[in-house]
């Protein structure tokens, strides 16, 4: 029995999995990762900061305009389409076996997907709001601004992206959902993340049961620690798995 259908007779057997997944399950929605050798770190621009100061909260801060710049250009993916992994997540929800999704992506395509219970470490695109009186917009304000910097319709103020920058702490609830999660399920499936991004990658050290699957492209350095592991892409592996189910 080789490693995927060792995966799909333990999801067969399960209705306790919670997913755990990072950029890499946008890729095959053609959103392009962080730290591969295609991805958004070794990306050559027409900027004059590195992408990991321009999303810091003291870029937002001191060099509004340009933040938005980039953020708009690089970000943001509003035609992007859910893929394979998305919708076989959906799926083993839908089935009663999958009990969250916790995710660092911002995009929003696991609830595009039909997924209900999605905990964003990092939030979303698609939720922002004043710094000033608090009141919500949502992506079409950012993308439709006439201004450079988008700004409150009630009281004028800067509009900020529901995003966590660098600099800015994980969301105590977001963070606290997820670890329960991860401590009460019976499997564990990390995906498409090299678990190297902090705090989030700490999740796994609540996980206590004996059934963790990584999948990713590239090992990771928690490989050691797992029950399986798959180095694919997780849109086939999953997509496979869910459709013999």
């Amino acid at each position: 029995m080789n490693n995927r259908e060792k995966l799909k007779d333990i999801i067969k057997n399960s209705s306790n999995i919670v997913f755990f997944g990072g950029a890499g399950v946008s890729t095959e929605s053609n959103i392009p990762d962080f730290r591969s050798e295609v991805g958004l770190y070794k990306t050559k621009d027409n900027y004059s900061y590195p992408p990991e100061v321009m999303l810091s909260h003291t870029f937002f801060c001191d060099h509004t305009e340009d933040f938005y710049d980039f953020y708009k250009n690089k970000m943001i993916y509003k035609n992007a389409n859910p893929n394979a992994a998305h919708y076989a997540l959906s799926q083993l929800e839908e089935m009663g076996k999958l009990k969250a999704v916790i995710t660092q992506n911002i995009d929003g395509l696991h609830q595009k997907a039909g997924s209900k219970n999605v905990i964003e470490l990092h939030g979303s695109v698609h939720r922002n709001f004043c710094m000033d009186c608090g009141q919500f917009y949502d992506l079409n304000h950012i993308l439709n601004s006439k201004e450079e910097v988008p700004k409150c319709e009630e009281c004028g103020g800067v509009v900020k992206p529901d995003v966590v920058l660098y600099e800015e702490p994980l969301d105590d609830n977001a963070i606290n959902k997820a670890i329960y999660y991860v401590r009460n399920s019976d499997v564990l499936i990390v995906g498409g993340t090299s678990l190297v991004v902090y705090p989030a990658a700490n999740l796994i050290y609540y996980y206590e049961g004996n059934k963790l699957i990584l999948i990713n492209k590239s090992s990771t350095s928690y490989d050691t620690n797992a029950s399986l592991v798959i180095n694919d892409k997780i849109g086939e592996v999953l997509g496979e798995i869910v459709k013999e189910l």
